[in-house]
């Protein structure tokens, strides 16, 4: 019994280790040819023939310009010009009494600070109190 346990052990180890599929037969690579581009032939173009020069010879007129008129030839667009008046800077006061409030109390509504700075961004003091109403507007 010991001896057939060997024996089988030994049958199994030595089946385990040979092999026991058939080899694969490896196929040869096929290389595709890639397709040759088609080239597409293009229909020769005729060449068109100029028409011939003229047999007469043409001579140039002076152009008589006794009718000439600059205001027909470049007229001005009389719409697009806007009137200017002009304007005489009125006084800052009677600006600030017409717009109801004065220097003084924008001076407190906002901080001189930034009165300064509307003034610079603005152009005048007439511009930082129209500001500071409509900041008083808003509030």
């Amino acid at each position: 019994m010991k001896q057939t346990s060997i024996a089988l052990s030994l049958a199994l180890l030595l089946a385990g280790c040979t092999q026991s599929s058939v080899p694969v037969a490896r196929k040869p690579v096929v290389q595709k040819v890639a397709p040759k581009p088609v080239v597409k032939k293009t229909a020769p173009v005729a060449k068109k023939q100029l028409p011939p020069p003229p047999k007469k010879n043409i001579k140039l007129r002076e152009i008589d310009d006794k009718n000439f008129n600059s205001d027909y030839m470049y007229p001005e667009d009389k719409k697009a010009t806007p009137k200017t008046v002009e304007k005489a800077p009125a006084p800052s006061e009677p600006a600030t009494a017409s717009s109801g409030m004065s220097k003084e109390e924008c001076i407190a509504m906002i901080t001189q600070e930034k009165f300064d700075k509307y003034t610079a961004m603005f152009g005048s003091e007439e511009a930082s109190i129209k500001r500071c109403n409509m900041l008083k507007a808003m509030q």
